[in-house]
């Protein structure tokens, strides 16, 4: 047996106040563990040739304590398991000869613990050098999610039952099924990007700040929905990935029972591959340069098994485009705005949101200059004053591709909003109208994008709505982009697409719209105002319509 390095630490903290002695009654006698004793018995050791195990990276792992309820390891790998009955079988995956620092956590009535720390030094000889080859290129490569594919998300059982396990028989999402509404459109936007940084295969997935989770783990958000939501969750972060053998038989097609072993992907820190499940350890099922599926077993119901197909080239829902331009101003001349394509909404009030701007045609506030529309919000005493420009009455449209280029103000409380509204708002009062807003963004937020529509049911916070990440915005300029269609509603910054909507005959985005320019100050929205703000521009290079 492996020689074990052990440091033995009793945890025992009891607050001896008055008020906490009837609680402490409850537990009966908090006796903390005592006489941890822990073995690691390295798979195919032996005290000769195979002194670090058969190269499977396998430890057994067996934990005992007087007084003690559970266990908890610590594995030393980026990964730890609950064992109540404190036995556990590990695999250890990081190829080569490895040693780990193993901490096991005994744990007693009313969470007393005593802890012990241990090395193993393992050999794990395990190699999947094609699939390393194909999950990063070499080097780095980007997977999204195979949204046209049917069955790009599926459920199946995890069984013994050779006709039906390893495929997912009981769901297949159909393709782009997850994109019509703001439960789910948050999934396609995602970026699984893996890296070879030396010896080590390296994992980070972008999801614009929102992850798609089943219901079964809304808890980890405080979430309340009663099915899968998308909830703002930062799963950024590089984590590790390494590469072990997998140990179920995998079926090959759904109407062929030849069976072949897969590979298993482990990602430490919680990773996970786009929906959220409790899992973070995937079976690869097939992979090639450009397609991979995986499997999962859903976390804490192993009777449950997820698919995931990905591919590396970015699927776009609708690939309608426009290239006519038909209208635009590149503000080219200084003075006031084109009289012929902008006008102005005015007054303080009736914005809704609670926000705090005046709304004037002031040069002070909206002005081209310089090549571009400057619309500047500016404090007055306890007010502010800032601009809003519309082409209603002038310009309106169905359909198109809609381009800003534009530099946003800076500071907390700024709201500025490149949109368009329903020409009909005023019979079919908001959010009725439709609206879409190509571009938001909170000043207290600096450089995280919005896209959103509202709609009858889809207003205030309840918006379909996603958000992506960029640099730098209030100092350089981006292009905010909607290629809005009788299919879809598609949002890009600098031509990333980040959200996409389908549009239906149901839904408002199917009659004219016109544009708006603005920036607000606060409001529910904007949030509270930097004290120090005395003022801040978003700057307009151009705006352009195709059709």
């Amino acid at each position: 047996m492996k020689k074990l390095i052990i440091n033995t630490v009793a945890v025992f903290a009891l607050i001896l106040m008055s008020s906490c002695q009837e609680d402490a009654k409850s537990f009966g006698s908090l006796d903390a563990p005592v006489n941890l004793q822990v073995t690691a018995q390295i798979v195919g050791q032996n005290t000769t040739t195979t002194i670090n195990g058969d190269g499977t990276g396998k430890v057994l792992f067996t934990a005992t304590a007087d007084n003690a309820i559970s266990y908890r390891y610590v594995f030393g790998d980026g990964s730890s398991q609950n064992s109540p009955s404190g036995v556990f079988e590990k695999r250890y995956n990081q190829t080569g000869l490895n040693t780990y620092t193993v901490t096991v956590i005994a744990t007693g009535k009313g969470g007393v613990a005593a802890t012990t720390t241990l090395e193993v030094t393992v050999l794990s000889n395990f190699e999947d050098p094609q699939s390393v080859a194909f999950l990063t290129g070499g080097s780095q490569k980007t997977w999204y999610w195979a949204a046209s594919e049917t069955g790009h998300l599926g459920v199946g059982p995890n069984s013994s039952d050779n006709t039906q396990n390893y495929y997912a028989h009981w769901y297949q999402a159909v393709p782009w099924e997850k994109a019509g509404s703001s439960e789910s459109s948050c999934l396609y936007g995602n970026e699984l990007t893996f890296s070879l940084v030396g010896n080590q295969l390296k994992y980070q997935l972008e999801n614009h700040g929102q992850t798609f989770f089943n219901k079964d783990f809304q808890s980890v958000v405080g979430g309340t929905a009663g099915y899968d939501f998308c909830y703002n969750f930062d799963a950024t972060g590089l984590k590790n990935v390494n590469l072990g053998p997998s140990e179920s038989v995998v079926m090959a097609s759904p109407d062929h029972l030849t069976r072949t072993t897969g590979t298993m992907m482990n990602f430490s820190d919680g990773g996970f591959m786009g929906y959220y499940i409790g899992q973070n350890s995937y079976e690869i099922l097939s992979i090639s340069a450009t397609r991979m599926v995986v499997r999962a077993v859903m976390g804490g119901n192993p009777a449950l098994a997820w698919y995931h197909t990905f591919t590396t080239v970015q699927p776009t829902q609708d690939a309608t485009d426009y290239t006519n331009l038909i209208f635009s101003d590149e503000f080219s001349t200084d003075g006031a705005p084109d009289p012929t394509k902008w006008s102005y909404d005015l007054g303080a009030g009736g914005w809704g949101n609670g926000e705090l701007q005046n709304y004037t045609n002031s040069s002070n506030n909206a002005k081209v200059q310089g090549g571009n529309l400057v619309i500047t919000a500016i404090k007055n005493g306890s007010n502010y004053t800032s601009a809003r420009l519309k082409s209603e009455n002038k310009y309106e449209f169905k359909y198109g591709k809609v381009e800003f280029n534009a530099k946003l103000p800076a500071g907390a409380g700024t709201w500025p909003a490149l949109w368009m509204l329903g020409q009909n708002y005023a019979t079919n009062i908001w959010p009725a109208c439709g609206e879409i807003d190509i571009m938001e963004h909170k000043g207290y937020q600096p450089n995280v994008i919005l896209g959103s529509v509202h709609y009858t049911g889809r207003s205030g916070g309840n918006s379909v709505t996603s958000q992506t990440s960029t640099t730098s915005v209030s100092s350089t300029f981006h292009k905010y982009k909607v290629i809005w269609s009788p299919q879809s509603i598609r949002f890009f910054v600098d031509n990333v697409l980040f959200h996409s909507v389908i549009n239906t005959n149901s839904l408002p985005f199917n009659s004219d719209f016109f544009l708006i320019m603005n920036v607000a100050m606060g409001g529910t929205f904007g949030g509270p105002v930097d004290s120090a703000f005395t003022q801040s521009s978003m700057e307009v290079d151009y705006v352009r319509v195709y059709q």
